[in-house]
């Protein structure tokens, strides 16, 4: 499948790189510094500015689909960096009329109980804050969306560098935890299950979850 992969130099991104490749896919990467990436069979690295819209619906023109990693971890606005961008996304998908649009959400955003999320919990690092805000808008944004055909997925509460396992829950809105109480997924696994959802789609127009 010919996807076009936004972010595929960064945390999450770089997990979904592999696993796409691996899989067999053709993968457009769009980043920033196309020169990260070395060159590798099936990709193709192109400079890409995710808030010039125009130009970037013109890169995403004849993908199957588009999978959005973007973050705005390295801006000094991330909130305000990151609601542009995916606006921005959203867009450009929709005008270069690629059919399926999918994107990683966070774990703020998911429900720790009954009509509270995580992110406003207490215990929730400030540090993380705006990330979590920009994913939870972000998700409002796609619920309002009548085009394109969306899925967003959010991780367990950690998303650290691991093991590919292959072995994990899928959810809806709500934090997945072990026995333990423990809410975590590797990248690695995250990649498997976002992967997964593109090449066999079950959360058409909706929010998932995935965890150990």
């Amino acid at each position: 499948m010919k996807i076009a992969l936004i972010g595929a130099t960064g945390y999450v991104g770089s997990g979904l790189l592999k696993e796409a490749l691996a899989r067999g896919h053709a993968v457009t990467a769009l980043v920033q510094h196309p020169q990260k990436l070395g060159a590798q069979p099936g990709l193709t690295a192109v400079q890409a500015d995710v808030l010039d819209t125009a130009r970037l619906a013109g890169q995403l023109q004849g993908h199957a689909a588009v999978i959005s990693a973007f973050s705005g971890h390295a801006q000094s606005d991330i909130l305000g960096y990151y609601v542009q961008g995916i606006g921005s996304i959203i867009a450009a998908t929709r005008q270069a009329a690629v059919p399926r649009l999918l994107v990683v959400g966070g774990a703020g955003s998911l429900e720790v109980s009954p009509g509270v999320q995580l992110m406003d919990t207490p215990a929730f690092p400030a540090a993380w804050q705006a990330t979590a805000e920009g994913a939870r808008q972000a998700l409002k944004r796609l619920q309002q969306e009548t085009q394109l055909d969306w899925t967003m997925l959010s991780p367990a509460a950690q998303l650290e560098p691991g093991a590919r396992t292959g072995s994990f829950r899928l959810g809806g809105d709500q934090l997945l935890a072990d026995a333990e109480g423990h809410s975590r997924i590797s990248v690695q696994d995250y990649a498997v299950a976002m992967i997964d959802e593109l090449e066999r789609p079950a959360h058409s127009r909706r929010r998932f979850s995935v965890a150990y």
